[in-house]
């Protein structure tokens, strides 16, 4: 089955593009009440597609404060309309929020809508697992660019609530750790309702992450579950870091950067009143095994996202922009560990969390019971220091020399070395 781009044909390089959603063509009409993983996959490709399409008829011009707002709705039945294609899916309901003012997030990290489409639309996505409590959903596009996430209701209106002060967040910090929206949009099928958001992917899959880690700060809860450390790629966490001598060492100027940019991005948090968000933390020794250039994803030799990479968040406050994604390093932050060389993909994660009433209610009710500082649910202000701290003096150092005797361990001691060499398609977030 194909799908095609609607409204208006998008081409690129002379080519126009099909969705290849190869998981479908053996999909007939089915009814049901809460959609399948490969019908939701195939109806947010149908969706995207459908809703980008149509956008690209209205002119360019500046975002409003209206626009923010905006909920465009349109019915997709299977049969087709005079203004929808028909479809071998169930019938659903599309609804694309804030459509200009995602174009314009877009524009700004210099995607073109050709582009995102065929990221998105030209295979069928990959699903991820998710080790976390959430019951969120995860899809990776196929050329490693972005990651589709299920959101509540909740996140999802709390994120169009935050949107014009992300725009201005955005218009003055282009280079930032914090998520990066490309879209949201929902999809109502069968009597069920799914609510996805299109942000960057932080760890790119064609560089395999020997240790990720998910960092808040806090300690309670914050160990790696026996059956998380038995996976094949484990996402280790806050506890388990600690267990290191020392943390991981960049040379001045890159750490003073990054420092940098974490502190600004915790103060945006704090100001919109959001907590609870995690650094999402991979890491790659360049020393243990040459790169694997035969399985590197083609789609990457042509970066199609600005600003996009660990190194490009921070490194405006080092240098002039430049391209830094290459074949070898794919953004990655240079770091140092013994006489290991490292790359390090970092971004802040989850950020959709504010600190209303149910979290005041959650966290008195854990500081009852246990120390109320150690507790991840907490106040912004106080978990941004707390966050700020534990960051800059544990988890990263400016690079000094040391004796052979003090030198740091990498991984916790009690943890086991991942060397098997699955590729990093568990890179999600994780609670």
């Amino acid at each position: 089955m194909y799908i095609h781009y609607y409204k208006n044909t998008i081409t690129k390089t002379h080519n126009s593009y099909e969705c290849n959603l190869s998981a479908a063509r053996s999909m007939v009409k089915i009814s049901f009440k809460t959609p399948t993983a490969a019908i939701l996959k195939g109806a947010i490709q149908l969706g995207i597609s459908y809703a980008v399409g149509n956008l690209s008829s209205k002119p360019d011009r500046d975002v409003l404060m209206q626009d923010f707002s905006v909920v465009e709705s349109v019915f997709l039945p299977s049969e087709g309309s005079n203004l929808t294609p028909a479809h071998h899916y169930p019938d659903f309901r599309l609804k694309t929020y804030a459509p200009l003012a995602f174009r314009y997030f877009r524009e700004l990290f210099g995607i073109k809508p050709d582009d995102y489409l065929y990221s998105i639309c030209n295979e069928p996505l990959i699903e991820l697992s998710n080790p976390g409590a959430s019951s969120s959903w995860f899809y990776l596009t196929s050329d490693d660019e972005f990651i589709i996430k299920t959101v509540q209701h909740k996140e999802a209106e709390f994120l169009q609530k935050l949107l014009p002060g992300y725009y201005m967040n955005l218009n003055q910090n282009p280079r930032t750790l914090l998520p990066k929206f490309y879209g949201l949009y929902c999809i109502q099928c069968g009597g069920s309702t799914v609510r996805v958001v299109v942000m960057n992917n932080v760890l790119p899959r064609a560089m395999k992450m020997h240790y990720k880690y998910d960092l808040k700060g806090s300690s309670y809860k914050r160990r790696a579950s026996r059956k998380e450390r038995g996976k094949s790629s484990p996402t280790f966490k806050d506890l388990d870091f600690q267990e290191m001598h020392e943390g991981l060492h960049f040379d001045p100027e890159t750490y003073n950067a990054l420092m940098k940019t974490l502190q600004r991005d915790c103060r945006v948090l704090e100001s919109f009143k959001i907590m609870d968000y995690s650094l999402l933390l991979g890491i790659h020794v360049l020393d243990r095994k040459p790169l694997n250039r035969g399985s590197r994803l083609d789609s990457r030799r042509g970066q199609k996202v600005l600003y996009s990479t660990a190194l490009e968040s921070i490194q405006g406050s080092v240098k002039d922009p430049e391209p830094v994604a290459d074949d070898d390093t794919f953004g990655g932050i240079p770091a140092k560990h013994k006489d290991e060389n490292l790359l390090i993909f970092l971004g802040i994660i989850d950020i959709l969390q504010s600190y209303r009433f149910i979290k005041k209610v959650e966290h008195s009710w854990k500081a009852l019971v246990h120390d109320g500082d150690t507790v991840s649910v907490h106040r912004p202000s106080f978990y941004a220091d707390r966050f700020l701290k534990f960051m800059g003096s544990t988890v990263f150092k400016k690079l000094h020399l040391y004796s052979s005797s003090k030198q740091p361990d990498l991984l916790p001691k009690s943890a086991v070395s991942f060397e098997s060499g699955q590729n990093n398609q568990e890179d999600v977030e994780n609670r």
